[in-house]
């Protein structure tokens, strides 16, 4: 009776929504489109919070130490798969700890070279890092990260021997593929997208299953040489697990709703990223399996974390 009471008054203030990275990122960005198309239906304002550290550790702990009152959310994407993936131990439970609301948007990962390397496509590129084992570099956002686990599934089912160079954050690796110090990038489209249409780096291919509609003309890997290879980046919504399952299902229909405001539609295209409703159930069976394919991954390329 008191949760259904405490759902029926709720909410009656602000609800928090953490993104466990630092401002600026897709993550942080799709949260506030997302917050801000949300809070009119609840009546409430949706504040983001940036709680970084630990590869996203820090941020997703404390949503889920947090009580269950409907009053703090947490923005999920790749990155929290891929911890859950290569770490045994964790300050929560990544499905006991939290009730899934939904997903919010998918997105392709996108392969990027310089444009000072001498090739045009993936097909090129296998060709020249088979004419130079252990000579080509490529770079990622930090050790364990998704897109470096990404890329490695990339270099064992493509055959080839690259070097790893982690970065601290994807804007330092962006900065040296340019400046041609690294000849590889496998990064999230808003990061990339924008240096691909100046002309700054070249867009190899996509890891989605099928070709973005973002730029069409840039190939699958799959259907350049390395069939079956898929991978991306995805965002959604979980809360504590102790929030009245009323509350969550609020949640969820508000959040499904903002995802068809044409407005919101276009703030995430601009980002590169496409909505994606997913029901609560869906969405948790999608995070576990994603946990498990990951979790293979880093065994069979022996990734560990920093």
């Amino acid at each position: 009776m008191q949760a259904q009471t405490q759902a029926q008054a709720w909410p009656a203030k602000p609800i928090r929504l953490v993104v466990p990275f630092p401002p600026g990122a897709s993550n942080d960005v799709l949260s506030r489109i997302t917050a801000q198309a949300m809070s009119p239906g609840l009546g409430q304002q949706i504040v983001v919070e940036n709680r970084p550290g630990g590869g996203g550790i820090v941020g997703t702990e404390a949503v889920a130490r947090s009580p269950g009152d409907g009053y703090s959310m947490l923005n999920i994407q790749a990155s929290f798969v891929a911890s859950a993936a290569l770490r045994p131990r964790l300050p929560y439970e990544p499905i006991a700890d939290f009730a899934y609301v939904g997903m919010m948007a998918r997105g392709p990962l996108l392969m990027v070279a310089p444009t000072s390397l001498p090739v045009r496509n993936v097909r090129e590129f296998l060709a020249l890092a088979k004419s130079k084992p252990g000579q080509v570099n490529y770079g990622s956002t930090g050790t364990g990260s998704h897109d470096h686990m990404a890329t490695e599934l990339f270099k064992r089912m493509a055959g080839i021997n690259i070097i790893h160079v982690p970065y601290k954050g994807a804007a330092r690796a962006m900065a040296d593929l340019m400046g041609g110090h690294i000849q590889l990038v496998m990064t999230s489209l808003p990061s990339a997208m924008t240096q691909v249409q100046a002309g700054r780096m070249r867009a190899l291919g996509v890891a989605s299953e099928r070709r973005t509609s973002f730029m069409p003309r840039v190939p699958t890997i799959a259907e350049s040489g390395v069939p079956g290879y898929m991978a991306e980046f995805w965002w959604g919504l979980v809360v504590p697990v102790k929030t009245p399952a009323e509350i969550t299902a609020r949640l969820g229909g508000e959040l499904a709703r903002a995802l068809q405001s044409p407005e919101l539609r276009q703030s995430f295209a601009d980002e590169g990223a496409e909505p994606a409703t997913m029901s609560a159930e869906a969405f948790q069976r999608f995070v576990s399996n994603e946990i498990n394919r990951w979790r293979k991954v880093a065994q069979e390329t022996g990734i560990k974390p920093e």
